[in-house]
């Protein structure tokens, strides 16, 4: 036989589960509102006991919370709103007791405009040292600086308005992709990827399993920063052709892993958060044998229920075009590379609410559903807090409801151009990132048992009937389905080693693949109805004597063709193949 060649799923994390964190909303141990460190190291047995194998933090970093820790002010400390680093000692060595590893949260396409870098860069002006750590440009010719359209480019940010910011003092102007509070980092200059290096070392040696890299395909932007593409309906460019997968980003990245992971003595783990990367330029990140990151977060899914205007312009999800993506990525690397696999995260609404249904009788069932879909799939799987629960959307009233600064600007400026208020603010109810960012529902008592404070942001009325301790208590629960599913990615070889088939493409209702490893002699058959009617199906052949290996209703039924599927049924078979 041929030698076997180590790739992706022959790595730890092939058959791992990452349980992400967001701090603020996860435990408050002071009473001040906020989650903190503290707070962490009290659920940890909690996390222990669903199974998970990874904790990956949100910024605990010292930050001004201009995007609740995102603008990053201090890459070496700890904020005092989570706690200090001694705190952030003792979570790491609880974590590490108890068998699990924590990735850090690495945000370096930005820092916080009170960030020692860039006030140097600011106050020391054009001649300044550190000037060249940001990215600055005088205004266009012939425009009077400061005035509308005097920007160096057209670029617009993703928090609304222009990507550019009008610093008087100095005379020029800095660019942000996100907030204005978030100037970029030049990564053109060496000295700032040396000090980027320099502080990731720290953090390894201080005994972290890796990072999480926020945006880190947006780097690298094409030197010259041209206009972007003006699109209809748009005031302001589309500038990612010329900053997403930038003409450097790879080199970068190669830089990167050379500096910091490169013969590291424990094993670790690096993912890339890429929006807008393609299946091709990901095989490219993720390809073992160019060193760059284990496993990149793509988009594409998460955006096939938007229209034309964006993530607040709300479209029903079509199942056949969420198959096609899926499966393109598996397909895609399928023999090199690997997937990240995720419904939620900090940055996203509930999936039990978007792609579910959060009715109270079909409320389990849909998120069930929705976690067996996920995981059977090839890739590392990752659970946002509070989904293994089957934690739904907020039911937002007012603006005022509101706190994070994407939903309140893109509210703002809509409004400014005429836009009704409702209607704007029915995206937000539908899309905002405060869906996910409400505190964490322990039990039933006064803000879910999250705080004995007064909550930062406000806790769902739900959690009186959906939270961690009637679920502890349940064993038919959301949770210790999860924990029957993440406990299968640990034992079942054909989630990491199998091959992945779609099954009925075209089909409107039905989501269903199989998963085969020819070397363990095993396939496994995935079959979902994404839908509140009962839905008969032709199914393949060969499976009538199969096994149950996990389902989300109790059933005894063979799988005969044809074989109708209860509302939001799911369930997986397993059968040898020699």
């Amino acid at each position: 036989m041929p030698e076997h060649t180590p790739g992706p799923a022959d790595s730890w994390w092939s058959n791992a589960v990452v349980y992400q964190i967001y701090p603020r909303s996860f435990a408050d141990s002071d009473a001040d509102g906020i989650g903190d460190l503290q707070g962490i190291i009290g659920r940890l047995d909690y996390l222990s006991q669903l199974g998970v194998d990874v904790l990956w933090l949100s910024p605990v970093y010292p930050s001004p919370h201009d995007d609740n820790g995102y603008d990053i002010s201090d890459y070496q400390d700890i904020d005092p709103l989570f706690g200090t680093l001694a705190d952030f000692d003792r979570l790491l060595a609880a974590v590490h007791d108890r068998g699990m590893k924590l990735v850090m949260d690495l945000v370096v396409n930005h820092t916080s405009d009170e960030h020692p870098w860039f006030t140097a860069s600011r106050d020391g002006g054009p001649a300044g040292d550190k000037r060249d750590w940001y990215i600055w440009r005088p205004a266009r010719d012939g425009m009077e600086p400061g005035t509308p359209g005097a920007e160096p480019n057209n670029w617009g940010s993703f928090f609304s308005g222009p990507a550019w910011t009008y610093d008087a003092a100095s005379g020029e102007y800095y660019l942000h992709l996100f907030s204005r509070k978030q100037p970029d980092l030049n990564w053109e200059n060496p000295e700032v990827r040396q000090a980027v290096h320099g502080m990731m070392r720290w953090w390894l040696e201080r005994g972290v399993d890796g990072f999480r890299m926020d945006v880190i395909n947006l780097i690298s932007k094409t030197p010259g920063l041209p206009d972007g593409i003006v699109h209809e309906g748009a005031r302001l460019g589309d500038g990612s052709p010329h900053y997403v997968c930038g003409p450097r980003i790879h080199e970068y990245l190669a830089e990167m892993h050379r500096e910091v992971f490169e013969g590291h003595p424990r094993k670790l783990l690096t993912v890339g958060e890429m929006p807008g990367v393609t299946v091709e330029e990901a095989k490219l990140f993720t390809d073992p044998a160019r060193r760059e990151v284990d496993m990149v977060f793509q988009f594409e899914h998460v955006g096939l229920d938007q229209g034309p205007g964006g993530k607040f312009d709300v479209r029903p999800l079509k199942l056949t075009d969420l198959k096609a993506s899926l499966g393109r990525w598996q397909t895609g690397l399928g023999e090199t590379g690997w997937n990240s696999l995720y419904w939620n995260n900090h940055d996203q609404p509930r999936v039990v609410s978007r792609f579910g249904d959060d009715s109270p009788a079909l409320r389990d069932r849909s998120a069930k559903l929705l976690a067996t879909v996920l995981h059977l799939h090839r890739g590392t799987p990752y659970v946002y807090q509070g989904e293994e629960l089957a934690m739904a959307n907020f039911p937002f009233t007012s603006l005022g409801d509101f706190r994070d600064i994407e939903s309140l600007n893109h509210y703002r400026d809509h409004k400014a151009l005429g836009a009704d208020g409702e209607h704007i603010l029915d995206g937000l109810r539908h899309r905002s990132r405060d869906n996910a960012r409400t505190p964490m529902q322990w039990d039933a008592t006064e803000h879910a048992g999250f705080t004995t404070g007064t909550p930062w942001i406000a806790v769902n009325p739900d959690h009186k009937d959906v939270n961690a301790a009637s679920q502890l208590a349940d064993p038919d629960s959301v949770f210790h389905y999860y924990r029957r599913l993440i406990a299968l990615r640990h034992t079942e070889s054909a989630l990491t080693h199998g091959d992945f088939h779609m099954v009925h493409p075209d089909h409107e209702q039905l989501y269903a693949f199989t998963r085969h490893d020819a070397a363990a002699g095993t396939e496994l058959l995935v079959l979902a109805n994404f839908g509140g009617a009962d839905l008969t199906v032709d199914l393949p052949g060969g499976w009538e004597h199969s096994d149950i290996l996990i389902a989300n209703l109790p059933s005894t039924q063979p799988l005969t063709s044809p074989h109708t599927l209860r509302p939001w049924e799911a369930r997986v078979h397993r059968r040898r193949t020699s």
